[in-house]
């Protein structure tokens, strides 16, 4: 049997980090067996969808490297891959159902429906619709028609026995049909619903295993019901545990980032988000610019494999619970079988350590490459990039070391090295400049500097705590002035780097116009 997966998104809005988790494993089952991934688009929901919503999902897959074999933009032979485009594929399945008897017309109006349920609640028992307007022949639809009832299609689904599925993550799992409605698949407009789409479009692209959401458990009976009832073999399910809100075992969701943000640590990465969409004008008000939206890491700077092989641990791990995998050795060892059914919390710490790990491997070069797009961004340089700006970025990189921990980073710690004129932090003035005596230690330094032989740390550090000695003060009484008189700010490479990647002569210039702000 050849493996064939799918990740099938609703175009509804924008990436979520529990759908691309569901994709990776769908991708990573696939790439382990040697079989197909495929992508399709579920836009059966005219009201709800997105045409803004589409692109960043694609996008988004294709930064993760979670690669389609077939689907949009790729094609293949069993397309077309959007649900919109398949119609007519739908309603003669649902011609199919009712002429074998699986189906039926309804001609209930939902005020009808509405009161069946208020008695059967007030009766104190489950609602189970009483097809008292089922139309199960011509005649009777020709009845209700006349009275100008329109009819919906409904599945005629099993009042009693059970239905067992082998999930490869949860095991045997029983349904009793006793508690099953009859679900509605065909609108009366036409339209089909997901239900019957969905199980339409995974024969059709021959899916083999469906591995979806824990939230989609629920919707397996009538699905095998409708697979059954047209003759198609049903695939193999997988239902893989939710991705929960930090600390939780609740779904995390897009809707809730007032209250995410009362968790310290996921509100110390959301606010470092927004601090560099603010420096490359980004919207961080908008909806897609949240923490658990995949456009958010991509916008600040994560690495994609970062992301990848964290949301791999949301519910999947090797007995020796390493933590650190190549793209080959997930594919290597992924299985359904290490899969936990318990809900996996998103941590927003833990994604953070993981990204660290990954930027710290990164060469100066590659941290060049990922840096430069975010200072082309705030137009802090311009194209065409010359070497000599290259050579002085990757100089600010090799400075900041492992300060930075997503390529956005680098506007902190390279604004002002490439800006004409500087801005000072009114609150490290107050802090470090203003204070008594500071103006004639900053003299002093300015003339050691203008002198040290080379411009070089080894020869900058002893000539400024040879002026803190002379003075009979400490070296913090200059370290920071100088450092906000150069930089603008307390944060930063080292200072003796900070004087060397500026030069003496701008090195001089920023520490002369820093005294008009000492007493």
């Amino acid at each position: 049997m050849t493996v064939r997966t799918r990740f099938a998104p609703s175009p509804t809005g924008f990436l979520h980090i529990g759908g691309v988790r569901t994709a990776l494993f769908n991708w990573l089952f696939a790439q382990r067996h040697g079989g197909k991934f495929i992508l399709r688009i579920d836009d059966t929901d005219e009201i709800r969808n997105l045409e803004t919503a589409l692109e960043p999902i694609l996008k988004g897959l294709e930064w993760l490297g979670i690669t389609w074999d077939e689907g949009p933009g790729v094609g293949g032979d069993r397309g077309p891959y959007f649900q919109s485009q398949r119609a007519d594929r739908y309603a003669t399945a649902a011609k199919q159902l009712l002429d074998t008897g699986f189906a039926y017309r309804d001609f209930a109006t939902p005020q009808e429906l509405d009161a069946e349920r208020k008695e059967a609640q007030a009766a104190g028992r489950p609602f189970l619709y009483s097809r008292r307007f089922a139309a199960f022949d011509k005649k009777t639809a020709a009845a209700f028609e006349a009275e100008g009832r329109r009819a919906v299609v409904r599945l005629k689904m099993p009042r009693e026995g059970q239905l067992v599925i082998d999930d490869k993550v949860r095991g045997q799992v029983t349904f009793a049909w006793e508690r099953e409605q009859d679900h509605v698949i065909q609108r009366a407009d036409g339209s089909c619903l997901y239900h019957l789409a969905t199980v339409v479009d995974d024969h059709e692209m021959e899916i083999s295993h469906v591995i979806r959401a824990e939230e989609h458990l629920s919707n397996t009976p009538r699905q095998a019901f409708i697979y059954q009832s047209l003759g198609y073999t049903m695939p193999t399910f997988a239902h893989l545990p939710l991705v929960a809100e930090p600390g939780s075992r609740t779904k995390l969701s897009k809707r809730k980032l007032a209250k995410y943000l009362k968790n310290r640590d996921f509100a110390q990465v959301s606010e470092h988000g927004m601090k560099i969409a603010n420096q490359i004008g980004l919207e961080p008000e908008s909806d897609t610019f949240n923490p658990v939206i995949v456009d958010f890491y991509r916008d600040v700077g994560y690495l994609p494999w970062a992301i990848d092989n964290y949301l791999t641990l949301l519910g999947w791990s090797l007995d020796d619970h390493t933590e650190f995998f190549t793209r080959n050795q997930l594919v290597e060892n992924f299985s359904l079988e290490r899969v936990n059914s318990s809900p996996a919390s998103f941590d927003p710490k833990k994604l953070w350590t993981v990204q660290d790990h990954y930027m710290q491997q990164l060469s100066t070069a590659e941290k060049l490459d990922l840096m430069m797009p975010f200072l082309l961004k705030a137009d802090l340089v311009v194209e065409p990039i010359t070497d000599e700006i290259k050579a002085l970025v990757a100089q600010i990189i090799e400075a900041s070391g492992d300060r930075l921990k997503v390529a956005g980073d680098i506007l902190t710690y390279a604004t002002f090295f490439l800006v004409e004129e500087l801005t000072l932090d009114p609150v490290a003035v107050t802090k470090r400049l203003a204070k008594p005596g500071t103006a004639d230690l900053l003299k002093q330094f300015i003339e050691a500097a203008e002198t040290v032989e080379p411009f070089h740390p080894e020869t900058l550090e002893p000539a400024l705590k040879s002026v803190v000695e002379t003075a009979g003060k400490k070296v913090g009484d200059l370290i920071h002035p100088v450092r906000v008189a150069i930089t603008g700010t307390t944060v930063g490479p080292g200072l003796y780097d900070c004087l060397v990647i500026l030069g003496r002569e701008k090195s001089l210039d920023r520490l002369r116009n820093a005294l008009e702000f000492c007493q």
